[in-house]
């Protein structure tokens, strides 16, 4: 037994909810398979942290498109997604102040709200931030984090809403093809026909995408997060930090609590079975990131940690996404390997993927340099620091 979409979209996190909702809005009928549940997947532990601070124009964009999103959630989207408005700093020492100064000239250039500090200034913002080592700082206003599940979830509803069915507990087993055109997916309950198939599958990509033989470089990768209650004197919300020097981030959550995970470019080593890995956090993890973050944010020496948990990120070789039909002309898309940028920018891509599979001849974003050809063309989009990792 067989049921018939105008598109199948694998993956049940943000990005695969927020183009079902976009495709379906244009007047498409939409399916939307997830193997487990809505947010049960990386999209849900994402730290949320929403920010504009790219190295490419497009990206830059993208992230200023998402943030308006994010800010106008309930009108554009309806529901919760938990938006705070924290701001967001990042600090670098002398080997990154070329890099910093372009990027906040690209941002400004496409209409995001940052600036340039000195160390002084930044301390006007945080006065317990350490800033003896920081040379300069970026610093956008409007930025802050989300509630990644409720993000998810809301985005999942809004997609119901113009149409498009869901289907939990629904892992698709195979791709099929008849005359080099996708015709649809299978799944051991049924069969879903198709003549259009979106991989957004994130860490179970590359798998989705052997289906079809294309190998798509993304690995699913083991990343963690800790988690500290700040001490006395030291309560309130505080600003998304991005700590180059350090290799460190960190943000508020709710309950008096710092979340802080690493800009580890050797987080791309840590391949593991993305059904089968250590979700709880290492304790040499929290002890590495606590005394990372005492060095920045000096009070957190007297904070408690309350552990942490590890969540998986769909890393490609130069962290960032495919966005492609592969085969050309076949009807099957990828949609993955965000590298840690797919929540933030989660927004966009449903657009982005919209105005692919439906041909747009004026697309908002064009997806043309996340073309999975670039690794073989030795043209990897690269950014303006060290490492890719941060965008």
């Amino acid at each position: 037994m067989s049921q018939t979409f105008d598109v199948v979209v694998i993956g049940g996190g943000i990005s695969g909810c927020s183009t079902a909702f976009q495709l379906a809005q244009r007047g498409l009928k939409v399916a939307l398979l997830e193997k487990d549940n809505i947010g049960a997947g990386p999209s849900g532990k994402s730290s949320a942290i929403i920010r504009q601070h790219y190295s490419n124009e497009l990206t830059a964009r993208m992230a200023l498109y998402s943030l308006r999103v994010f800010q106008n959630f309930e009108e554009q989207v309806g529901g919760e997604c938990g938006f705070t408005r924290t701001g967001f700093v990042c600090v670098v020492a002398a080997k990154d102040l070329a890099g910093l100064e372009a990027n906040v000239a690209l941002q400004r250039r496409v209409g995001i709200q940052t600036e340039l500090l000195s160390p002084e200034s930044v301390r006007e913002i945080m006065p317990a931030l350490e800033t003896a080592d920081v040379v300069r700082a970026a610093y956008e206003p409007e930025s802050g984090y989300a509630d990644p599940y409720l993000t998810v979830n809301a985005y999942a509803d809004a997609a119901r809403r113009v149409g498009v069915k869901i289907f939990q507990e629904t892992e698709v087993t195979g791709v099929r093809f008849a005359a080099g055109k996708v015709v649809g997916v299978d799944t051991p309950k049924e069969k879903f026909d198709a003549p259009l198939v979106l991989n957004c599958a994130g860490p179970w990509a590359a798998r989705v995408a052997r289906m079809v033989g294309v190998e798509a470089p993304i690995n699913p990768c083991r990343v963690q997060v800790s988690l500290f209650v700040r001490p006395a004197g030291h309560e309130a919300a505080h600003p998304v930090i991005a700590d180059f020097i350090h290799a460190t981030y960190f943000r508020s959550e709710t309950g008096q609590l710092t979340l802080v995970g690493l800009i580890d470019p050797g987080e791309a080593n840590a391949i593991v079975n993305p059904d089968n890995f250590k979700e709880q956090v290492d304790p040499d993890f929290v002890l590495d990131s606590g005394e990372r973050l005492i060095r920045r944010f000096p009070p957190m020496e007297r904070s408690q940690s309350t552990g942490g948990y590890a969540a998986l990120y769909d890393i490609t070789p130069d962290w960032h996404p495919i966005i492609d039909e592969v085969p050309a002309g076949s009807g099957f898309f990828i949609c993955a390997g965000f590298s840690g940028h797919g929540f933030k920018l989660g927004p966009a891509v449903g657009v982005m993927a919209a105005d692919l599979l439906t041909r747009s001849g004026t697309p908002e974003f064009d997806p043309s340099i996340f073309r999975l050809s670039r690794y073989a063309e030795d043209q990897p989009v690269r950014g303006q620091y060290e490492y890719s990792i941060a965008g």
